[in-house]
């Protein structure tokens, strides 16, 4: 479940310039003590394993004041509970709440056996009814938000964990409180990076830092735009012993390096990223960033089974689908780029990006026919497309539609200025058309400005102007 949620979380957050990918996610970073017993899932990811196994803690000693009281119908379900006997203690909750229906803490307990036993929805409907029979329970409160957020319902989520950020827990418990902090942190730390702040700050009144604090730090800051404060923060988490190994050094690794790759720090980022790939290798997020950083060092035939890779993860995704298929073009393997740019344009008909980049393709293995085709479809969907326009002409001129490649040329014109290559379609086609002044006209502004760049095209212009003078 982390690794799911944390997968997409990176995904949205390291690989917008690469995939422009928008997914939401949550992790929850605890650090409670091994002796405080909290809703599954709510466990601390850094703390490191003790020498030998605490001694159990009777759980009402744990959640609520103690009570030498207690019904010994609830006692007996609840060490049944601290034993993780669950499929004992259901029944015997269930037949105390047939008495007791309002106990909101006995219904905490049924929530906690359901949410162990994997049943999300009935855990948070009786942390809900727990809830309704005692507002100011905090345990619930904690329970309830953090699962809605492993659920990714973050509204709901919040607002559990606003209230028990504002309760205190019976008997006083700061790390619980600090955990509520935490996950309020986490799911504020990119629509609201300040109140981010502010809640991990009240957690660290609370409670000691821990490494993932570290994490959440950098985070906070690279929401903030503060790239200084994430770096360091990322750097000194990844020098510590906490950021040698494990899911918080791998996320570690991979937010220093998508850092380092906007800053086009290409070479920096590779051995970062491989290090967190070690961790978690089927990381689309992390597979995304080698292969960019592999691009950026003009690596392009490494990036390729990286990129394909990605595919194999993510085979729907557009984003990673456009990566592959412009990889093996600079990698020279437009054939290999075909039916990817042609599974893009089927579909969505409407992707004028898609079509622009099957008709580039196409122009480099020379079937000018398609590529006009796929061109023609790409300006229909965005005049403005100046590049298209341009090989909209060059693939005119080659299946001899002087005439299109004329009015390509002339839409062109209007959003970018001549070139001496555009100067040469303008004279070629209007020689065709035996527009014989045009020509002449054309072939002397190519000339003009060729400097010797393009020998056979001024060879070609320099004979056909004596061929048309000849026929004046």
């Amino acid at each position: 479940m982390r690794n799911n949620m944390r997968n997409n979380r990176i995904w949205r957050r390291r690989c917008a310039s690469a995939l422009g990918v928008a997914v939401a996610a949550f992790w929850m970073a605890a650090s409670l003590p091994a002796q405080n017993q909290l809703p599954p899932g709510a466990e601390d990811p850094d703390a490191q394993p003790a020498a030998t196994a605490p001694p159990a803690v009777p759980r009402n000693d744990v959640a609520r004041p103690a009570a030498p009281l207690l019904d010994p119908l609830l006692a007996q379900a609840e060490s049944a509970v601290q034993q993780n006997d669950f499929s004992a203690a259901r029944p015997l909750l269930e037949k105390y709440l047939a008495v007791h229906a309002g106990d909101a803490r006995a219904l905490y307990d049924l929530g906690y056996v359901d949410e162990a036993a994997g049943r999300q929805e009935a855990a948070a409907a009786d942390y809900g009814k727990a809830i309704a029979a005692d507002p100011r329970q905090f345990e619930s409160r904690l329970a309830l938000g953090l699962l809605l957020a492993r659920e990714s319902k973050w509204e709901q989520a919040r607002q559990q964990l606003v209230t028990a950020t504002l309760l205190d827990p019976e008997p006083p418990n700061p790390a619980a409180q600090a955990q509520a902090f935490r996950a309020l942190a986490e799911l504020d730390r990119s629509s609201d990076p300040d109140a981010a702040r502010d809640a991990l700050l009240s957690a660290l009144r609370l409670s000691p830092e821990v490494p993932s604090d570290l994490l959440l730090t950098a985070q906070i800051a690279e929401a903030k735009g503060d790239t200084q404060t994430a770096e360091q923060a990322y750097r000194r988490l990844l020098a510590s012993p906490a950021g040698a190994g494990g899911e918080t050094g791998a996320e570690a690794s991979g937010g220093l390096a998508q850092l380092l790759l906007q800053e086009g720090k290409y070479a920096d980022a590779e051995p970062l990223v491989k290090a967190a790939l070690a961790h978690s290798p089927d990381d689309p997020a992390l597979n995304a960033q080698l292969a960019t950083a592999l691009i950026g060092e003009g690596k392009r035939q490494d990036a390729v089974p990286v990129l394909e890779k990605l595919h194999r993860l993510e085979p729907q995704n557009p984003q990673v689908q456009r990566m592959l298929a412009d990889a093996f073009v600079q990698a020279g393997q437009p054939d290999q780029a075909d039916p990817i740019y042609e599974d893009l344009v089927k579909a969505n008909p409407k992707d004028e990006e898609a079509y622009a980049a099957l008709g580039r393709n196409l122009l480099l293995e020379k079937r000018y026919p398609e590529a006009e085709e796929a061109l023609g479809n790409a300006v229909k969907l965005e005049p403005g497309d100046a590049d298209s326009w341009s090989g909209l002409a060059f693939a005119a001129t080659q299946t001899k539609n002087y005439q299109d490649a004329l009015q390509a040329l002339a839409m062109r014109a209007k959003l970018l200025p001549e070139t001496p290559s555009t100067y040469f379609l303008w004279a070629i086609s209007y020689d065709n058309l035996h527009r014989k002044k045009a020509a002449e006209e054309y072939y002397r502004k190519f000339l003009a400005v060729a400097a010797g760049k393009f020998p056979d095209q001024e060879w070609q212009a320099r004979h056909r102007l004596i061929a048309l003078d000849q026929t004046h």
